[in-house]
């Protein structure tokens, strides 16, 4: 019986993936709800981060959002995607995860819709991210894992929760993401 909700999931994702013409298309909905694709950040280097408001790692939305000022003229973006799913470190409604964002860290940088990243409910966009057929595969661990995806939409890295934002190793390929063209 368990075979069957994760049978359906692949086989639901696949259809989605197979509609969607890349990353940009896969639906999202922004943290006001409302429903939008990646498609605006085409072009764009692009950090995904599954973040939480309630976590050892929270210190990290600092970082991100002082990459995101440094680098966003140069064409980064940084995306967060809130995510209840460890140790429910994410328990707040949209708005209230919109708001501690805004007045605890100052984040300018675009949040979406709470979203979970493993599992049957894996939400489409961590498929592609963390799924098989990724460069990257294999299920997300905690809180504030990262991908750096280049102007194209390719996956060019993958960074777990420990990696500061701001630490050189995620500069440095984040920097190498904004020189390719």
């Amino acid at each position: 019986m368990r075979k069957f909700p994760r049978l359906a999931a692949l086989l639901l994702f696949s259809l989605i993936m197979a509609r969607a013409e890349s990353i940009y298309e896969v639906a999202v909905k922004d943290i006001d709800g409302q429903a939008t694709t990646l498609a605006p950040f085409k072009g764009r280097v692009l950090l995904v981060v599954n973040v939480a408001s309630e976590c050892g790692y929270t210190p990290q939305y600092e970082g991100l959002q002082a990459v995101f000022a440094k680098y966003q003229a140069q064409g980064l973006t940084v995306l967060g995607f809130p995510c209840n799913q460890f140790g429910a470190q994410e328990p707040g409604t949209n708005a209230e995860i919109k708001k501690f964002c805004s007045t605890t860290f100052h984040v300018t940088f675009p949040l979406f819709d709470k979203v979970e990243v493993n599992g049957a409910k894996r939400h489409p966009l961590y498929a592609a991210l963390a799924g098989p057929d990724s460069p990257f595969p294999g299920n997300i661990k905690w809180n504030f894992n990262k991908f750096l995806l280049g102007r194209d939409g390719r996956i060019l890295q993958r960074f777990d929760s420990g990696a500061a934002p701001d630490s050189p190793a995620v500069l440095k390929a984040i920097e190498a993401a904004l020189a390719a063209k």
